[in-house]
């Protein structure tokens, strides 16, 4: 099989524009490990594309360059159109991944990846939360900001919540998410803001940052691991700093059900996908699902003990329920450096 993989901030996406130090740190992360387990399949050959402000990593697959300025969607299209199936690796921010994936299926590739419509939904916190809610699933409350000087305190969660927080409606991961302790210093905040129409509000629910790896297909899914995330508030700043996959598997029974009815609740979810959640004095609370890689992805060959390629195209031929392939999930960490930050 000829494969291209197409991480989005290392392989060109922001060519022309600033390289970002924690996402190009994470993309390269990703990218590695999924090419490296890429690599242990036979017969696999693979392809990818490289901001030409970036060194070429040493991994086993060829880079076409992206340089300064140049357009990489027609060289992405090319290259789908070359190659037998597509693993995009992208933010759902400005509709990127969304982008990518409808490119793969316009170009005659396989998709290895949730299907548009999928990816659409979850791109948005807002209608991603609204959904899971109206499954009955149990998911942080979430607000355009135009809504925010409406929101009295007593609509947050009374006795859970201690703040509140606002984020970008399709950001990716912790990026340009703030802590608010009092409401009025978010409306402040908003105000301010020049762009504050792109963002969302939500309370702030404590209790231990985690995520969930999931093997998702036709509606259903299966839980790889269950992990413990370091998230940290920092000048009123959100930051992620990495985490520890398998961390929270004592809790596998309390999030298995999640797993599950979040696969049901959007059935396009397809291979590898993230859902981030907050285990709380309530239970755990979803706040993001992500339907793509996670930076989790890094440590969970080494968690569970198989290649994680090997199950997502196990799915190109088989239901969920017939691939088997026994884990045993031991913890392993996974740090998010930021020394260059």
């Amino acid at each position: 099989m000829r494969l291209f993989v197409c991480e989005y901030v290392t392989g060109g996406g922001l060519s022309g524009a600033p390289l970002p130090a924690g996402l190009r740190r994470e993309g390269d992360m990703m990218l590695g490990a999924l090419v490296k387990d890429l690599g242990d399949v036979p017969g696999m050959e693979v392809v990818s594309t490289r901001d030409a402000r970036l060194p070429v990593p040493d991994l086993p697959a060829s880079f076409r360059p992206i340089g300064a300025g140049e357009d990489p969607w027609p060289v992405w299209r090319r290259l789908a159109e070359e190659v037998d199936a597509v693993w995009p690796v992208a933010p759902e921010t400005a509709g990127a991944l969304e982008r990518l994936s409808e490119l793969a299926l316009a170009a005659g590739a396989r998709l290895l990846g949730s299907r548009p419509a999928a990816v659409r939904l979850a791109a948005s916190k807002r209608a991603t939360a609204e959904r899971l809610a109206a499954r009955g699933i149990a998911a942080v409350p979430t607000w355009p900001a135009a809504q925010a000087a409406e929101l009295p305190d007593a609509t947050a969660s009374p006795g859970l919540t201690r703040g509140w927080v606002a984020k970008p409606d399709d950001g990716a991961g912790a990026e340009d998410t703030h802590y608010f302790r009092r409401l009025d210093d978010l409306v402040r905040w908003l105000d301010a803001c020049p762009a504050p129409n792109g963002f969302v509000v939500q309370p702030y629910v404590p209790g231990t940052p985690a995520s969930l790896s999931l093997l998702c297909r036709d509606g259903r899914a299966r839980l790889l691991a269950c992990n413990r995330q370091d998230v940290v508030i920092e000048a009123g700043r959100f930051r992620y700093r990495g985490g520890t996959v398998g961390g929270l598997e004592a809790r596998r029974p309390a999030f298995a059900p999640i797993a599950a009815a979040v696969a049901a609740a959007i059935p396009g979810l397809w291979g590898h996908v993230g859902v981030d959640l907050v285990d709380g004095a309530d239970g755990p609370v979803v706040l993001d699902v992500n339907p793509r890689l996670t930076t989790s992805y890094v440590g969970l060959k080494a968690a569970t003990g198989t290649n994680p390629v090997a199950l997502a195209l196990d799915l190109l031929e088989s239901p969920i329920a017939e691939i088997e392939r026994p884990l045993r999930v031991t913890a392993q960490a996974v740090a998010v450096e930021a020394a260059d930050d």
